[in-house]
């Protein structure tokens, strides 16, 4: 199955100002995740945040900031957890969306508790490997071949991108590979 613009969201998963300099390069995350936030503004995609005990671990990177993101604060490590994330969730749903890209940290604790809960909810998840880390690269490594088994598609952003844009020669194209040069 392929990503499909009319039908996807993203879902950034707990980019925070304390937690970050804990993951295991950092810098490549945040960058991914900047560039997957600019393609889910570009085509008008639904944009979901989640932090993780915010009061402790701060708010979002400023990086990652976006106008278009509705936040949720959580304390549950899966995002699905969270009555108001469910809510979000079943309220994209019923627009059609059923498809989420999910991107964030830690990739073998929230990502994946988050990415297995929206799966068993029904949902096409799409988890961006490269846009993903743990505190260590062996946590992190540990996460995609339990999401495979359970469903899940591992992918790049690369592949996120050329995917919502469909094929080439279309403006949507234009203005999304101009992200990744």
């Amino acid at each position: 199955m392929l990503i499909e613009a009319a039908r996807s969201c993203l879902l950034m998963v707990d980019m925070q100002e304390r937690l970050l300099p804990a993951i295991h390069e950092f810098e490549r995350v945040i960058e991914q995740c900047s560039l997957l936030l600019r393609v889910a503004e570009k085509l008008d995609l639904p944009l979901i945040v989640t932090e993780q005990y915010p009061k402790g671990l701060g708010p979002t990177v400023p990086e990652l900031e976006s106008k278009n993101a509705t936040v949720f604060e959580k304390l549950s490590f899966s995002g699905l957890r969270d009555e108001k994330i469910r809510s979000r969730f079943k309220t994209l749903e019923d627009s059609g969306f059923k498809q989420v890209i999910v991107c964030g940290v830690e990739a073998h604790v929230c990502v994946l508790q988050t990415a297995l809960d929206l799966k068993q909810a029904a949902f096409e998840v799409f988890v961006v490997a490269d846009a993903c880390s743990s505190r260590s690269a062996q946590s992190a490594e540990l996460a995609w071949p339990r999401l495979r088994h359970h469903g899940v598609q591992v992918v790049n952003t690369e592949m996120v991108v050329f995917e919502l844009a469909g094929k080439a020669g279309t403006p949507e194209f234009k203005a999304l590979s101009a992200l990744i040069k």
